[in-house]
């Protein structure tokens, strides 16, 4: 565990949707500085770390889909690609001594268990067995539940609205303090009531923006940004949460530039 600033009793570094291998390379580099820079007890991956196209519905919704035997060695491919990156996260994490992971199943993963539910003979697709999660010292917790992340007063999802205003609409349905990921863009909002002041934050993502690899959206422009978080706990549950927003490639934390194009 790293040596934390007298008072703050945990640190958290808080990463949104990377889809795997249609990440943003600058952007994961640049969260892996951060991670060696600010050297957290705690690491939070908010899920749709991959992107598993190959085990949608939507996939195949236009193409004939492949026997078994042609889409397994497909689907490995896939599985051995996203393990690959995660690997990049977790030197990070090993250098700087973060202990305390935790994995939030995101709607993308939620594609390989539905997948494992169609074939009972592929167990190996569960998300936590195709990622290895108990062998990386992951803490999983399953996108479909009541039971949240919680640390402190601050919980976390992975994210289940997308209207206009989802931070108002994560706050309202949570009634807790709530960050998540899913929306892909940047937001918070905070409302004050006699119990005191609560606040919904939506991450971003770390996937590549471009419309080539976003070939769904058919050239519409979209609201997303680049970012991760960095929290501080006080010993009463209490947190300090920093947004940490990447642009092209590069963000400054804690008086150091880092720089993902190197």
């Amino acid at each position: 565990m790293a040596k934390l600033t007298r008072g703050i009793v945990d640190r958290a570094i808080v990463t949104p949707d990377k889809h795997f291998p249609l990440h943003d390379k600058k952007a994961i580099n640049v969260v892996c500085q951060a991670i060696e820079l600010v050297k957290p007890n705690i690491y939070i991956d908010l899920g749709d770390t991959g992107e598993w196209e190959l085990f949608s519905s939507h996939y195949w919704r236009d193409r004939e889909k492949p026997p078994l035997e042609v889409l397994i060695p497909m689907l490995n491919k896939e599985v051995k690609v996203v393990n690959k990156y995660m690997n990049v996260i977790d030197k990070s994490l090993d250098k700087a001594k973060c202990k305390e992971r935790h994995f939030i199943q995101g709607n993308h993963e939620v594609w390989l268990d539905k997948f494992v539910v169609k074939h009972p003979y592929l167990p190996e697709y569960v998300t936590q067995k195709a990622l290895k999660l108990k062998e990386r010292g992951y803490k999983y917790w399953e996108y479909i539940s009541t039971k949240k992340l919680k640390i402190g007063k601050l919980n976390f999802t992975h994210g289940d609205y997308v209207p206009i205003h989802h931070a108002k609409k994560h706050l309202s349905c949570y009634k807790e303090n709530i960050m998540y990921g899913h929306t892909h863009d940047l937001q918070r909002f905070t409302d004050t009531g006699l119990g005191g002041t609560q606040s919904a934050w939506s991450m971003g993502c770390l996937k590549d923006m471009s419309s080539d690899k976003n070939k769904w959206l058919r050239g519409n422009l979209h609201n997303w940004n680049h970012a991760f978080a960095v929290v501080d706990w006080f010993a009463n549950g209490d947190f300090k949460v920093e947004v940490v927003e990447i642009i092209n490639g590069r963000t400054s934390l804690w008086g150091k530039l880092l720089d993902g194009n190197k």
